[in-house]
């Protein structure tokens, strides 16, 4: 027996099914995002190592810890000496970095930074310095001999006068580039192309 085609449903047919389905599909809610996170913040510092410190050099002194980085904000003048007891008296005799960083909305544009660390007592510290354009900060090299090149890199970067320093000239870019490639008002395509063009003649590819 041939199977029965039915007709097809009539245009009524059809809304009414379609009504019907509306009326059984669950709404989907809008679901709220979560609230972003706070930011963290930095905390005091407190350790027998930060008393000796605080009791030394006073308001020249705050010690913070952030992210478990721990690290003194220390008055400009406290350099190079504060750097030097903590070589001589506390064993940070690894100097592992000297960098910077620029914000130029504020009235002491640089922070320089460095990053110390003591083999003996399994401990890295940092060192802040805040200073305004123009202003230098002692070298040192007397304290770490690796201070040499990292001077220079901050220089070369940032444009940082370390006075005392043995030979500072750049040592990543040629003498005669102009500007300093990591302060935030730095344009390096236009540099980039007038460097090229006065020194090799011809157009650079950026």
């Amino acid at each position: 027996m041939a199977e029965e085609i039915k007709p097809p449903a009539p245009p009524q047919a059809e809304q009414k099914l379609a009504v019907e389905v509306s009326t059984v599909t669950p709404a989907v809610s809008k679901v709220a995002s979560p609230a972003k996170p706070s930011e963290p913040v930095p905390e005091p510092w407190t350790s027998p190592f930060v008393e000796k410190y605080r009791n030394q050099y006073g308001s020249g002194l705050k010690a913070l810890t952030y992210l478990g980085q721990n690290y003194f904000i220390v008055d400009r003048s406290l350099i190079p000496d504060i750097l030097r007891l903590m070589r001589d008296e506390d064993l940070f005799d690894y100097c592992v970095d000297i960098t910077a960083a620029h914000y130029p909305q504020r009235e002491k544009q640089f922070e320089v930074i460095w990053i110390l660390y003591s083999i003996s007592r399994n401990e890295r510290v940092r060192v802040k310095v805040e200073i305004a354009e123009g202003a230098s900060i002692p070298s040192a090299v007397s304290i770490w001999p690796t201070a040499n090149w990292l001077e220079r890199e901050v220089f070369d970067m940032f444009g940082i006068q370390f006075a005392g320093h043995p030979d500072l000239k750049r040592i990543l870019l040629p003498d005669g580039w102009k500007g300093y490639p990591l302060r935030k008002d730095y344009d390096i395509l236009q540099q980039d192309k007038e460097w090229v063009q006065i020194n090799l003649g011809i157009e650079s590819g950026q």
